[in-house]
């Protein structure tokens, strides 16, 4: 009898221990479906820090004579420099607004060719989209491949191009350049008032405004001669930081 109270006894302790798991499990998989669902919007985020973004942005839109929010932005991000600058305004008048550190940019001078190189591309992009739940706090993911990254890479025989490259928050970089949580913000802000589609982004390995050509020890394909020139000329364009 003594026996076979404690195997009721164990019975009992086991199925208590598995009810308790089997608890903690659901109470898992509840939070993990709780937080797909809670998944913040753009407009989430425009709540959260929009108008502090907007706030820093006035003055220097009021120093440049712009007006906020402008018609179109031209990201500029200068690999050598590690700078990331922005301007604003119209068809008629660009104005340079600010410039911000950029804090992480893995690879080296020369374009993004392959998945996995942890090169920032180089080259001219748009904006795609405009991500509130980015593991980098929030991210503006560019257009790379492009149709330009796409017929070259063709002519080389390359296929795996890689993408997802961002623009976003924190210090940290595989390919993409993080600029920190505020500056961000702030890009993301201004991005989403201006709308994205007004928004272009130029990726050089360096000024051409200030040097003509790469470091001697830098040797990228030939095609990026073409390339080069067209980003040379788009940021002759723009007024002097």
């Amino acid at each position: 009898m003594k026996a076979r109270k404690m195997i009721l006894f164990g019975a009992l302790a086991a199925a208590l221990v598995l009810a308790w798991n089997f608890r903690g499990r659901m109470a898992t998989s509840f939070n993990l479906v709780q937080q797909r669902v809670q998944k913040r919007t753009v407009e989430d985020r425009l709540q959260e820090f929009g108008g502090a973004a907007r706030q820093r942005w006035s003055p220097h839109f009021q120093t440049a004579g712009a007006t906020y929010p402008p018609k179109r932005v031209i990201f500029v991000a200068l690999k050598d420099q590690r700078v990331f600058e922005v301007y604003a305004g119209d068809d008629a008048r660009m104005s340079f607004i600010r410039r911000y550190p950029i804090l992480a940019a893995s690879g080296v001078l020369g374009p993004k060719l392959r998945e996995g190189d942890r090169q920032v591309p180089e080259g001219i992009y748009d904006i795609e989209l405009l991500n509130p739940n980015s593991a980098y706090h929030v991210s503006l993911r560019l257009n790379y491949p492009n149709g330009f990254d796409r017929a070259q890479a063709a002519k080389d025989g390359r296929t795996q191009l890689g993408g997802d490259i961002m623009i976003h928050g924190k210090s940290a970089s595989i390919g993409c350049i993080a600029v920190g949580d505020e500056a961000a913000e702030d890009l993301f802000t201004l991005a989403a008032d201006v709308g994205i589609k007004n928004v272009k982004v130029i990726c050089s390995p360096v000024d051409f405004r200030q040097r003509k050509d790469l470091p001697r020890d830098v040797q990228p394909p030939p095609w990026t001669k073409e390339l080069y020139q067209e980003i040379a000329a788009q940021l002759a364009a723009l007024p002097k930081p």
